[in-house]
């Protein structure tokens, strides 16, 4: 993709979008008609929520509507070729759901910067999109440790990772995290990390949660994602498994006295958790 692909402010060009010629949009007031990365107009249909193995996952920021969905885009999401790139391709996979949103991974970017973090842990890395994200915002001298299990999925993620030329900075770890997660600790990693992200199965957060609350320095932060899930946390009613361990998750972390805590909706919720 080339650097007309993806753009800060502006919509489809008339009768140019990700299917075809005939398919676009009218540009925002103030800004340039250019071709929108497929990614994107991806992320703007009008039902991003997706249902799978009776879970509903969202790939944009729920609760928004398709034109300020579109506005946040456009006016705060600075999204270079290659990253949009691995998000087409992902866009193509069944589990595609699974895969951050384009402005999460723009907050993530900020977020690192601000913190001036330069070690990162990621439990979960799917195809990589998120990784990406964080290994451009770390720099040349930082590292990202990704935990995964899947080498089918991030296979996708080192191409790009390659193309982005930040594949010497994300270190990945094939196995189970939490194994990952406790020989870092033996190896005596601990209060040696600024940043972590929990993105996996729902049944470990808390797992996850307490290895990382050891891994991160004193004024850390831990970003756990779906802590919103699609809003189902809030309906008693809801008693399907990830949506219980989800809701205990969220009641124990507001109850830690260890970290102080913001969730943020954004995405399908993401809760900041910094280390006292």
């Amino acid at each position: 993709l080339d650097d007309a692909t993806v753009h800060r402010g502006g919509e489809l060009a008339a009768g140019d979008g990700a299917d075809g010629p005939g398919v676009g949009g009218t540009a925002l007031a103030g800004t340039t008609k250019r071709t929108e990365c497929p990614a994107r107009a991806a992320a703007r249909q009008p039902n991003c929520a997706y249902r799978f193995a009776g879970r509903i996952m969202s790939t944009r920021t729920y609760g928004l509507d398709d034109v300020v969905h579109q506005y946040l885009l456009d006016v705060s999401v600075d999204e270079d070729p290659v990253a949009c790139a691995l998000r087409a391709r992902t866009a193509t996979l069944e589990e595609h759901y699974m895969q951050i949103s384009p402005e999460q991974g723009q907050f993530f970017k900020l977020l690192l910067k601000l913190m001036n973090a330069q070690q990162v842990i990621e439990v979960g890395t799917y195809t990589g999109y998120s990784a990406l994200c964080m290994a451009q915002a770390v720099g040349a001298r930082g590292r990202v440790v990704c935990c995964d299990i899947s080498e089918e999925w991030t296979a996708i993620g080192r191409e790009f990772w390659e193309q982005a030329e930040v594949a010497e900075r994300i270190d990945l770890r094939l196995a189970p995290a939490l194994e990952t997660l406790e020989q870092m600790r033996e190896a005596g990693e601990a209060g040696c990390f600024d940043f972590a992200f929990i993105d996996a199965d729902k049944g470990n957060y808390q797992a996850y949660y307490e290895h990382l609350l050891d891994l991160i320095r004193p004024g850390g932060v831990i970003a756990v994602d779906n802590t919103l899930w699609s809003g189902r946390v809030a309906d008693p009613a809801e008693q399907e498994s990830d949506t219980v361990a989800i809701r205990e998750f969220n009641r124990m972390l507001a109850k830690d006295s260890r970290v102080m805590v913001s969730l943020v909706p954004i995405g399908d919720g993401l809760t900041l958790a910094r280390k006292y």
